[in-house]
């Protein structure tokens, strides 16, 4: 289930993408494709794709190093990624509002976070993958991801458990499931969530986006099984856990929580609160 947007924010989101347009005298065509959080919008403009998002004017402006702008300057070339070649801000009306261009790439995997079917993805998408995610792990990071008072909330609140007392961090994507991976070439989407991640989180959420999908789970735990199989991999497992458990609590992704709950006990020995919707769908 993705987070779509209104009818308001689409007409505005709308509205903005043909004023980032003129900014940058690009001539749009084909249909409009909105975000999976809801706040941001895409069009093709030739070979180049026009990506705009809404956020509070409070976040004006962008912060030096991080989102798609600090991706492109700061992330190797090595990582297959869309090449940012232009961006415009502006604030209206409450809101800032951020166009970048990027190069136009095949679509994503899924058009949802969570993966429904076997994309039959082959053994050089996944080394591809694991040495994008080890090249992003050399790069300073400025922005954390997952702050620690949110993983001390979600843990009592989703798992049962109390949260670690220090979560042992490494730079990565952030936002890693499969509405933000293409398959024939990789190619990794949507760094504005980059930074300073905990250590296996980036794995441990293209894992449980795929647990309806067994093979591929089960692919994904022996390709980063390095990472996961330790004990910080083990936290960053629980936290990707506990943030879908949240996503669930809120409405979504409703068919993996019996999953995710299973999952959880796995590592904790302990059964999930029953206190949300999390232990209510079976």
């Amino acid at each position: 289930m993705s987070f779509q947007p209104d009818d308001d924010t689409r007409h505005d989101l709308t509205a903005a993408h043909q004023k980032a347009a003129g900014f940058l005298s690009l001539v749009c065509t084909g249909p409009q494709v909105f975000g999976t959080s809801g706040t941001t919008v895409g069009r093709r403009a030739e070979d180049l794709w026009l990506r705009v998002s809404r956020s509070s004017r409070l976040r004006a402006p962008r912060p030096t190093g991080q989102g798609a702008l600090g991706a492109e300057q700061l992330v190797p070339d090595s990582v297959p990624r869309p090449r940012l070649h232009d961006t415009v801000d502006w604030t209206e009306a409450g809101w800032f509002y951020q166009a970048d261009v990027f190069d136009l790439v095949g679509s994503a995997v899924s058009s949802t976070p969570d993966l429904r079917d076997d994309p039959g993805l082959d053994d050089g998408w996944w080394t591809g993958l694991r040495n994008a995610l080890a090249a992003v792990a050399e790069v300073p990071g400025t922005k954390i991801t997952l702050r620690q008072a949110w993983v001390e909330e979600v843990f009592p609140k989703y798992l049962g458990i109390a949260a670690p007392a220090d979560v042992e961090r490494t730079t990565g994507h952030g936002d890693l499931q499969w509405a933000n991976l293409t398959a024939r070439p990789l190619r990794i989407l949507d760094w504005e969530r980059w930074g300073l991640v905990p250590v296996g989180y980036d794995p441990a959420v293209l894992w449980v986006s795929s647990l309806l999908v067994p093979a591929v789970a089960d692919r994904i735990r022996t390709e980063f099984a390095d990472v996961l199989d330790t004990p910080a991999g083990r936290v960053g497992q629980l936290i990707a856990i506990a943030e879908m458990l949240q996503a669930v609590d809120r409405g979504y992704y409703r068919e993996l929580a019996p999953l995710l709950a299973d999952r959880a006990r796995e590592l904790t020995g302990v059964t999930p609160p029953q206190g949300t919707d999390v232990g209510l769908v079976r």
